[in-house]
Formats: structure tokens, sequence, C-alpha cells
């Protein structure tokens, strides 16, 4: 009895201290500036907690920054997600990758993804990093940057402290929103009632996600010909679904006179700021 009680333990101990190592470390070594050797590219990246970090990539020109990709790193219950925003690529949608660690690399992978599906920082001696970028065709380049001590971001005199953290911005002043495109659904119904009636439905609940502080700008398109009829971007939700969790309040999207495409956009934090004097401008109501 005894024996099969130290087993049981013996068993258990294992099973913990493998589901322990089979986590991968959180990258918080990442924190600071990194500057690609012999180039003037640059990779920042702030803590923004115990599980999550932020970055971007940029380069220097004519001592300009010039931004091309939006970087985070989170720790998802047992799983540490990175998240790629490129400028100019994937119709300005995320992507993600999956933590792996092995011999002091850490592999970000996604194996969807075409390229690149593999991204790997292998953390080196004095303050240096090997990074490697690498698709499925075998299409790979590598580099090496270093950390410098002087932070080539350069500091914001005005900066207010309180209105960042009251608008929930990032030390860029930015934030994440849920970019939705309405467009001419599928429902080509001519019954004047339903149309009206959800259309009136359709006023009242952007009136309605506004007060709750989840819509921030709406508007309608002229004519197109691509069938645009108007925009939506979404403060404080998320998640994609929850954005259409969120808009099946809206009579016209419901009924399919409406359908909505969704995008997570990366945009200025104090976008909302406007709201308040829109209310003084208006003189007749829609």
């Amino acid at each position: 009895m005894k024996q099969s009680i130290i087993l049981w333990l013996s068993l258990i101990c294992i099973l913990f201290s493998r589901s322990v190592f089979a986590q991968a470390p959180f990258p918080a070594f990442l924190q600071g500036t990194w500057k690609v050797a012999d180039k003037e590219r640059y990779e920042h990246w702030d803590r923004m907690s115990d599980s999550e970090l932020k970055g971007v990539s940029y380069s220097i020109k004519n001592d300009q920054k010039i931004v091309s990709e939006y970087l985070k790193i989170k720790k998802l219950g047992d799983k540490v997600i990175y998240t790629a925003l490129v400028i100019g690529q994937n119709n300005g949608k995320e992507i993600d990758f999956e933590l792996t660690f092995k011999d002091s690399t850490y592999s970000f992978i996604n194996e969807r993804h075409d390229f690149p599906n593999r991204i790997r920082y292998k953390q080196l001696a004095g303050d240096r990093i090997h990074i490697s970028v690498e698709g499925k065709s075998g299409k790979a380049h590598a580099f090496y940057v270093h950390k410098i001590k002087n932070d080539s971001l350069s500091e914001n005199p005005n900066y207010d402290r309180d209105l960042a953290a009251k608008l929930g911005a990032d030390d860029y002043g930015m934030k994440s929103y849920i970019f939705v495109l309405l467009k001419t659904g599928q429902n080509r119904t001519t019954d004047k009632q339903l149309i009206s009636e959800s259309f009136k439905g359709h006023m009242e609940n952007i009136g309605r996600l506004v007060k709750n502080g989840q819509l921030i700008v709406a508007g309608p398109f002229g004519k197109n010909d691509s069938g645009f009829r108007g925009l939506f971007i979404l403060n404080k939700v998320a998640t994609i679904e929850q954005a259409k969790e969120i808009l099946q309040t809206d009579p016209a999207i419901k009924n399919g006179l409406l359908e909505p495409l969704y995008y997570s956009w990366y945009g200025s934090a104090a976008l909302s700021e406007y709201l308040p004097f829109s209310e003084k401008i208006w003189k007749k109501e829609h």
C-alpha cells in the first residue's frame, strides 16, 4: 500500500514537472530598443504587463521614423502568441504565431501562413539577438540585432499620462479597434415596411452603441460600384467574434439588408475625443 502511494505521488510529480517545463518562457528580455547590424532598422518593445509586450519595427530615413510593422506578444493561458500587423499587407489583418522554445531559441510558428511561417529569436551574449524569418518555400533571411542604450524613440513633451490611461493608449498613442465595412446584403426584398423598420432600428442601434462607448465612428458612403453603404469603428471590442455578436442587435444586419465585413484596425486612441463636440454641432436630427 505504501509503495503504491509513493508510486502514485511520483507519477503526479513527473506529470506536473512536464506540464511546467513544456510551457515556453515569456520573452521579457525583448523589452527595449534593438538595432539591426549595419542598418538603420530597429525593433522596439515595451512591456505592458508580466504577460504582454507591444512592439514596433521601423527604419530611420532622412531623420524620419518609418514604421513598417506593429507587433505584440501575449500570454494566453498556457500559450504565448506573437501577433504581427504589417503595414500594407494582409488587407490590414493581424497574423498570429504560436511560441515554442528550444535551445535558447524562441520560435513563433504559423504553419498555415506562407511567408513567414516561422520567426525565430535566439538570445545571444552581450545583449545581442539572432533573428531569422522563414517561409514554406525555403525563402528566408536572417540578421543580428543589438540592444541600444539610448532609445531612438523620442519622448513627447506634451505627453499626458492620465489622458493616455483613460483612453487606453499604448506608448505610441494608439490602440486596437474593429473596423466594419457595411455593404448591400443578400436580402433584396421589396417589402417597404421591413426595409423601413429595419433601417429605423439600424439608426436606433447606432445611438445605443454610441452611448455604450462601443461605437465611435459611423457614417454612409456616397454611391459607388463596390456596393459599400457605410462604415463603423467599434471601440472597447476585443475580437471580431465579439463584434459580430454585438452587431446582431442591428435589425438591418440581422435581416440581411446590410452585410458587415470585419477587420482589426490600429489607430489613434484619441479618436473618441471628438464625440463630445459632435453633440454640439448638429442642428437637425436624422
